[in-house]
């Protein structure tokens, strides 16, 4: 298998120097992204593609937890502004925090069955 690496150094400046003037501060979008990367919180976030609201108890039956493990992680996803809190009487619902979130995790999610379909799965 060849090396996915150049074969001589050769840097484009013009390219180099338009990016770095354009790089943004990327720390909230890594700090976004890692709320997600966890595998729990991004079963409780596509849980909430589904259901537009959910309380505490739904989310650790679906998880498969405790509420009170439950409680952590949609706390986390709500400190991370991927999702929001509204208590109800007795009850604590949480929903995702905007379409934004929405669409992130249902195009990641069919991004990642497209590369399984075709056999890129990384596992």
């Amino acid at each position: 298998m060849p090396k996915e690496i150049c074969e001589v150094t050769h840097v484009h400046e013009e390219a180099v120097t338009k990016v770095k003037q354009q790089m943004p501060d990327l720390s909230g979008v890594a700090k976004f992204l890692k709320a997600l990367s966890d595998e729990t919180r991004l079963k409780i976030a596509y849980a909430l593609t589904v259901e537009d609201e959910l309380c505490v108890c739904d989310v650790a039956t679906i998880i498969g937890s405790s509420v009170a493990t439950a409680s952590h992680h949609l706390r986390y996803l709500k400190d991370n502004n991927l999702a929001r809190s509204l208590r109800k009487g007795k009850q604590m619902y949480y929903s995702l925090a905007d379409e934004h979130v929405y669409q992130i995790v249902t195009i990641a999610y069919e991004h990642a069955k497209e590369g399984i379909a075709n056999g890129n799965d990384a596992n």
